[in-house]
């Protein structure tokens, strides 16, 4: 007698589990666009301490409000750009920096919760538990990075470190990657209970790496401010690079720590990193999947509002725009490199195998 599949028997719930990081993802998105706007209104100084659980409640006496402003006029940014700064004026930067912190504490706890219920209701499919604990763990490292870059700016510096901004932003976009990758192979799992996970094709890792790169650099000319240097295009100052540009000492320091270097290259890798995505996005619509058109648009529109964010002296909403126009198209390059690494191969044999 035919005895069912254990794949078929499973109590695993991977549709659940998947529209769940769907969920997840949706939060993390919004996050990069409050960082983005955090970021752009020079707010992410405004809480000079970390407090994970006390952190939640904000100052709601008068009292508690002149304390946290105190505690602002005590470091360097204050004395150099805003010594003439209100009580009011310095509310409206704190709310962004404490939306940003709540917020992150609302991704840990919809992370957290569902993923604690999924595992003793055993919805979790086999496989998939440690996928999910690391990317739990890595955004609970995520909290202490960002701790990390706000500590930088708080004595000796007027701003946060770059770098640091850089690596709690592509951090941010690492865990957003591995979330839909996950919740994508989870809803081929849905579809066929004996469909393996997905595999990085040779396309879609070049891909994903020039995209990681302008990223980085993305991430260095916000931190630099570098996007001010020059509000032209496709010149800056008159030529494709500017004459007499200050260098600096050793020469590779340049391509990250000289603002405009790393605008010039911001500007021009973006076509590298857009010529590997569309490449990527050509293989996926070769396998039927409909994401191909999502990263060629969504890469057009990411170069539009680079160079629309350029020329309005890095106005805030397009700003703003084009950092949560970046992570929409991470998503959609997760879903051209699923359907290239779910699509079938052929063997020596010249036979289909699935991979």
């Amino acid at each position: 007698m035919l005895q069912p599949s254990a794949a078929f028997l499973t109590k695993a719930r991977p549709r659940a589990v998947a529209l769940w990081l769907y969920t997840v993802a949706a939060l993390i998105v919004a996050m990069v666009v409050i960082g983005g706007i955090t970021r752009l209104t020079e707010s992410g100084l405004s809480i000079t301490e970390w407090k994970p659980i006390s952190g939640i409640i904000p100052p709601l006496t008068d009292a508690q409000w002149q304390a946290e402003f105190a505690a602002y006029k005590r470091i360097p940014e204050y004395a150099a750009f805003n010594a003439d700064m209100t009580l009011g004026g310095f509310k409206a930067i704190f709310f962004w920096e404490y939306l940003h912190r709540l917020w992150g504490r609302l991704i840990g706890l919809a992370f957290a919760a569902p993923l604690i219920w999924f595992a003793v209701r055993k919805r979790i499919p086999v496989g998939y538990g440690w996928r999910l604990s690391a990317l739990l763990a890595l955004g609970a490292f995520q909290g202490a990075i960002g701790w990390w870059m706000v500590a930088s700016g708080l004595s000796v510096r007027t701003d946060v470190s770059h770098i640091r901004l850089a690596v709690h932003l592509l951090t941010a976009l690492t865990i957003l990657a591995g979330i839909v990758w996950t919740a994508l192979d989870l809803m081929a799992l849905h579809r066929n209970p004996l469909a393996a996970p997905a595999r990085l094709a040779p396309v879609a890792i070049l891909a994903l790496a020039l995209l990681f790169v302008q990223l980085v650099y993305g991430a260095f000319t916000a931190g630099l401010d570098a996007g001010y240097a020059f509000a032209s295009w496709p010149l800056m100052g008159g030529g494709l690079f500017p004459a007499d540009v200050p260098m600096v000492n050793p020469a590779w320091s340049n391509a990250v720590d000289n603002p405009i270097v790393v605008q010039f290259i911001h500007r021009w890798f973006a076509f590298a990193a857009a010529a590997g995505l569309i490449w990527l996005a050509i293989k996926a619509t070769k396998t039927g999947s409909s994401a191909g058109f999502f990263v060629v648009g969504l890469v057009t529109l990411q170069i539009m509002l680079g160079i629309a964010t350029l020329m309005t002296g890095v106005q805030i909403d397009v700003a703003v725009a084009h950092q949560g126009n970046a992570a929409l198209l991470l998503i959609a390059a997760m879903f051209a490199a699923h359907a290239v690494g779910s699509a079938p191969r052929l063997n020596q044999r010249g036979l289909k195998q699935r991979v």
